[in-house]
C-alpha cells in the first residue's frame, strides 16, 4: 500500500506546462494518466486532489509574446485558455488549476526562498556557459553536440552568456539525496528513470543558478530586484500554492497544512532531473518534507516518427476527440501504452484496439446478452443471486480476484495490466455464452438455465464497467444504466464512498427483479475514413 494511504489522502501533480504554446498530445498524456489516478482513488473513498496547471515565466516566453506582437500576460491567458478547453474536453477531472503568473503564487515563492536564503544556500557567483532557452537551463558541455545545439532541441542553438547569477547550493545536498535515492528505491519511476538519476548525481552535483538579469518576465529577487527569480526555482513552487484554498492567506503553513507532501509527481522523462534531483533538494534546504513519489513516462511518437511541426506530423489532441470522442482516446493512451515506457500512436492501431476491446468485446457482450434477456426472458432481470453460483463457477472465479488485482495494478500505475485483466473477464463471458448457448436452451424449453448464463455474464459486465469506470466514465455509466443503475461516475460525491467501493468492486451485486433498460450500442464500430 502506498503510505500516502495510511491517511486516506493521496495527491497527484502534472507537470505545470509551460505556456509557450497550446497544448499537444504528451500533455494531454501526461494528464489524462494523472486523471484516471485520480478517479480510482476516488472510487475507493480516499480524499484525492488532481493538480494541473501552466508554468508562465521566463524568456522563451517573453520572446514567444513578442513575436506574435502581444502583451506577454495576453498572451499566457490565452494559451491557458487552450489548456482548460483540453482538459473539458477530455473529461479531466481536476481540482486545482495553479498558474505561476497569480498573485498568491508570488508570496509563496518570495516566502521560499527568505527560507532557502537565511539557510545561507542562496549566494551570488559569475555564470559563464551555453545557455538553452527552451529549456530555460545552462548546459553542460557533455548535454551539448559539437554545433552547440542542446540533446533535447536539437533545432535551437544555445547562446553563450556571460553575467552574474544567484545561485542555489545543489552540492552541499549531494549526500542527503543518495541516502533518500537508496533508501526508497521508489522514490523515482520507473527503474530505468531511476538509473538515469543515479547516474547523473554520481558524477557530482553542481551548484545551479536561480536568477537571471535583463529579464522582466517574472518575480523580482526579494534580496536583490535587478535580478529576475529562474523559472525552476520559481515554477516547481506552483505545486505548493496549488494547495492554498481561495480564501487563505498566501503562505507556506497554510499551503502547507492539509495535503503537503505531494504523494506522485507524474512527468514527462525530459523534466525528470529537476523534480527528483533539483526539487528534493530544494525543499531539503526549506526543512520541508519531500514527496513521495516521481514518475517520469516516455515521450510519443507517431507512425514510428518523432512529432514535430517541421514533419509535419503533430497530432492535434483537439481534433483527435472530436472525431473519436474523450472515451476513445483516455482508453488508447492507457491501455495500448505501457506507462514509462515511450509509445506510439497509429491510427489504423488505435481503430483496432477501440473495435476489439471495446465495440467487439465489451460492447457487444453487452448489446447480445440483453438482447437475449429481452427475446428469452421478456427483458425481465434473472432471479438469482451471487449466492446461487458454486465458488468454482468459471465466471465467478475471475470475478471475485478481479477487484483486488486491479486496484494493485492502478495503484502501482499499471494501466495496461489493469485493462487487461478487465477485459479477461469480458472474454471469459463471451465465450461463457457460446459455450452455454442459451438460443438452443430457449428451444429445449431450459428457462432457469438461460437466465442462470445470462446473470453470470451480465454481472461480470457490470463489475468489468465499473473497474473500467476511472479510464472510460462515460462508457461506464452508460453501461451501468442499461443495468438498472443510477450511479454516475462523473459526478465524484456520488461515487466516492468507501461503502459503494467495497459493494461495487465485488462480483455478485446484481440484484433480482432489477428492471434493466433496452440494449443500445455503448460502442459503435470505428472505421478509417479515407486518407487516414
Amino acid at each position: 500500500m502506498n503510505k500516502s494511504l495510511l491517511n486516506n489522502k493521496f495527491v497527484v501533480t502534472t507537470p505545470l506546462y509551460y505556456v509557450n504554446d497550446v497544448p499537444h498530445i504528451g500533455s494531454a498524456y501526461t494528464t489524462m494518466i494523472a486523471d484516471v489516478l485520480i478517479r480510482f482513488q476516488r472510487l475507493q473513498g480516499n480524499s484525492a486532489l488532481l493538480i494541473t496547471g501552466t508554468d508562465e515565466h521566463g524568456q522563451k516566453i517573453q520572446r514567444t509574446a513578442e513575436e506574435k506582437g502581444v502583451a506577454t500576460q495576453e498572451h499566457c491567458d490565452r494559451i491557458v485558455q487552450s489548456f482548460e478547453a483540453l482538459w473539458e474536453k477530455l473529461n479531466i477531472q481536476y481540482d486545482r488549476f495553479s498558474r505561476t503568473t497569480a498573485s498568491n503564487h508570488e508570496a509563496i515563492v518570495r516566502e521560499f526562498f527568505q527560507r532557502v536564503w537565511d539557510q545561507g544556500d542562496i549566494y551570488l557567483d559569475q555564470q559563464q556557459g551555453w545557455y538553452c532557452v527552451s529549456c530555460e537551463e545552462f548546459k553542460e558541455a557533455r548535454e551539448l553536440n559539437e554545433d552547440k545545439f542542446c540533446q533535447i532541441h536539437p533545432n535551437k542553438k544555445a547562446e553563450w552568456r556571460d553575467e552574474e547569477n544567484y545561485f542555489f547550493r545543489l552540492s552541499k545536498y549531494q549526500s542527503q539525496l543518495e541516502e533518500i535515492y537508496q533508501n526508497d528505491p521508489d522514490f523515482i519511476q520507473p527503474a530505468s528513470r531511476r538509473n538515469e538519476v543515479l547516474n547523473f548525481v554520481n558524477q557530482g552535483l553542481k551548484d545551479f543558478s536561480i536568477s537571471r538579469v535583463n529579464l522582466d518576465w517574472g518575480f523580482p529577487v526579494p534580496t536583490d530586484p535587478k535580478h529576475t527569480i529562474y523559472v525552476w526555482f520559481d515554477a516547481l513552487l506552483g505545486y505548493v500554492t496549488a494547495l492554498l484554498e481561495p480564501d487563505q492567506e498566501p503562505n507556506l503553513e497554510n499551503a502547507l497544512a492539509q495535503w503537503w507532501p505531494i504523494n506522485l509527481h507524474l512527468i514527462g522523462k525530459d523534466i525528470l532531473r529537476f523534480h527528483a534531483v533539483y526539487w528534493p533538494a530544494m525543499l531539503l534546504a526549506a526543512k520541508l518534507p519531500i514527496p513521495e513519489r516521481v514518475f517520469g513516462h516516455g515521450f510519443l511518437t507517431k507512425d514510428g516518427l518523432k512529432m514535430g511541426k517541421s514533419l509535419g506530423n503533430t497530432l492535434d489532441p483537439f481534433a483527435l476527440v472530436d472525431k473519436y470522442g474523450s472515451d476513445a482516446v483516455r482508453y488508447y493512451f492507457v491501455k495500448a501504452i505501457e506507462l514509462g515506457k515511450d509509445g506510439d500512436f497509429n491510427e489504423h492501431r488505435f481503430v483496432e484496439v477501440l473495435n476489439a476491446d471495446l465495440a467487439k468485446n465489451l460492447g457487444n457482450l453487452l448489446n447480445r446478452t440483453l438482447g437475449m434477456l429481452n427475446k428469452y426472458c421478456q427483458g425481465n432481470g434473472p432471479q438469482l443471486t451471487a449466492s446461487d453460483y458454486p465458488e468454482d463457477h468459471p465466471l465467478k472465479i475471475i470475478g471475485k480476484n478481479l477487484s483486488q488485482e486491479v486496484t494493485k495494478s492502478y495503484e502501482n500505475l499499471k494501466f495496461k495490466q489493469a485493462c487487461e485483466d478487465i477485459l479477461a473477464l469480458a472474454n471469459a463471458s463471451n465465450k461463457y455464452i457460446d459455450e452455454g448457448a442459451p438460443w438452443s436452451l430457449f428451444k429445449q424449453g431450459k428457462q432457469a438455465e438461460i437466465e442462470y448464463i445470462l446473470y453470470a455474464v451480465l454481472e461480470s459486465i457490470r463489475l468489468s464497467a465499473y473497474l473500467l469506470s476511472p479510464i472510460i466514465p462515460n462508457l461506464s455509466n452508460d453501461i451501468y444504466h442499461q443495468l438498472g443503475f443510477d450511479l454516475d461516475f462523473n459526478n465524484k460525491n456520488q461515487i466516492g464512498q468507501k461503502a459503494i467501493f467495497a459493494e461495487h468492486s465485488q462480483w455478485g451485486q446484481l440484484t433480482a427483479n432489477r428492471n434493466l433498460n433496452k440494449a443500445r450500442p455503448i460502442f459503435s464500430q470505428l472505421e478509417l475514413s479515407s486518407g487516414d
